[in-house]
């Protein structure tokens, strides 16, 4: 009875491990118990081998997918159903040879659903005669459902080509040397200097490319004109800021008209000591620490800043500043002598100080022995050199040097004498003076002087500050 089903075409479940296949039939050995199929499918690909044959213990289900035309005897039906039941018996792995009742209904519906081709089986999945392995790869089982009209679109579709190597891979190399790339981009580039002979040389030169650094401009702009400052009277040195820009130093009666000047037009002494009060602060501020020292976390590690100021102008200049100082949270001590008569900014400077929690002292005495922070020097004049002969400014200058504090000097005056006490910094006003030689590294304030206050002494000026209120001069 099982020659009767020789060449019908059969898919047998063999669970999830050894997947589903498909093929016809090619043998069925009763005394084995086994099934043999010949151009046979696994999970929907083309098996390498020619034919499989599978146990009746592996096989959990069986369904027919066509029928040998040939076959027309009229035990056929009793035929499927035995075979069917063979084919269940085989299913369950026991001696029992129960008729499926599932198999026979399949043999009663020779159109099923078509093949549905699933992922390819590893290589090696089947042996020499085409048996199955016992430990192949896991694979998902999708196999075809009912329904028959459409096996023959799947056939057209999946049914080309299925007997090529697909183990063969794809030959990246060898269709990546089939690509001529130096000869391609030739002829774009021949295409392209084609194209731009027309144009004139200077745009050919505009459209070159260009490396750039990250901090130079794309956009080409006008040349960069550094010495914009230019003055009347040269004070015989030069500097340059950050930028590049050339500052020009002013012999001290020049820089004396500027002041005449700017006060006219109202930028009075008042204003013009509030302006220098902030700048220096500030500078102050930075050279104490800024924010890594001013914080609310820090307050018991509060910096100590000593003013040593004179009866002057330059001496209200430093009590502006440390009036700003201990609005900042700075411990602030100002050192000024008791004298008889003041300039009326040095007295209004001090009533404002008085203000604030900074301290006030009249003698050398009640400065710190310990070294502070910061030491700023509004001792000297620019009017009257003579002070440095007086006991107060030497005693003042003798403590400064012996604190060992570093110093920053607001306003020094122009002088070839060596001075008594050597700042580190030193800060200018407007336009820098022609200062000797020293290791002080020397900073420029913008005091608020309109641009037009400086044509009217001569001086042709484009500020150099830029954002800042104060920066750095180097030596040109």
């Amino acid at each position: 009875m099982a020659a009767d089903w020789l060449g019908s075409v059969v898919s047998i479940n063999c669970g999830v491990t050894l997947g589903v296949y498909q093929g016809e039939v090619s043998s069925v050995d009763h005394a084995s118990q086994t099934i043999s199929l010949r151009q046979p499918f696994h999970n929907g690909v083309k098996c390498p081998v020619p034919e499989v044959t599978f146990s009746a213990i592996d096989i959990k289900e069986l369904k027919f997918l066509g029928i040998q035309n040939t076959v027309n005897k009229p035990s056929s039906g009793q035929g499927a159903a035995t075979e069917a039941s063979f084919m269940s018996a085989g299913r369950n792995g026991q001696s029992n040879k129960s008729t499926h009742s599932h198999a026979t209904s399949n043999s009663s519906h020779p159109n099923n659903a078509p093949i549905t081709i699933l992922r390819r089986a590893p290589a090696g999945s089947f042996n020499s005669r085409g048996t199955s392995q016992a430990t192949p790869r896991k694979t998902s089982v999708r196999n075809g459902g009912a329904g028959g009209p459409l096996r023959s679109k799947n056939d057209e579709c999946f049914g080309d080509g299925t007997n090529e190597d697909l183990d063969t891979d794809f030959d990246f190399e060898g269709n990546l040397a089939l690509f001529d790339k130096a000869a391609v981009f030739s002829q774009i580039d021949g295409t392209s200097s084609h194209s731009n002979r027309a144009q004139h040389p200077s745009t050919q030169a505009e459209q070159k490319l260009q490396s750039y650094r990250h901090d130079e401009n794309i956009l080409e702009g006008k040349p960069v004109i550094y010495r914009q400052i230019t003055v009347p009277q040269h004070g015989g040195k030069e500097y340059c800021t950050d930028s590049g820009l050339v500052v020009p130093s002013v012999p001290y009666k020049l820089h004396k008209r500027l002041l005449a000047a700017a006060e006219r037009w109202g930028l009075s002494v008042e204003r013009r000591l509030e302006a220098i009060g902030v700048c220096s602060c500030q500078m102050a501020l930075t050279l104490l620490g800024g924010p890594n020292r001013l914080t609310p976390k820090n307050v018991h590690q509060r910096p100590t800043v000593v003013l040593l100021c004179g009866p002057h102008v330059q001496g209200a200049q430093g009590i502006s500043c440390g009036r700003h100082l201990a609005n900042h949270e700075v411990e602030v001590i100002l050192f000024l002598p008791n004298f008889v008569k003041t300039q009326e900014s040095v007295t209004s400077e001090v009533s404002l100080y008085s203000r604030t929690s900074g301290k006030q002292v009249a003698s050398v005495k009640d400065l710190p022995v310990s070294p502070v922070d910061l030491l700023i020097n509004c001792l000297d004049c620019h009017e009257n050199p003579l002070l440095r002969e007086q006991s107060w400014y030497q005693s003042a200058a003798d403590w400064a040097n012996q604190n060992r504090a570093p110093v920053l000097g607001i306003d020094p005056p122009v002088s070839e004498q060596h001075q008594t006490v050597e700042a580190k910094w030193t800060l200018s006003l407007g336009l820098p003076l022609t200062l000797a030689e020293r290791e002080s590294r020397v900073y420029l304030c913008d005091i608020g002087i309109p641009k037009q206050v400086y044509q009217e002494v001569g001086i042709s000026y484009h500020s150099p500050f830029g954002c800042k209120f104060v920066i750095p001069l180097h030596p040109a």
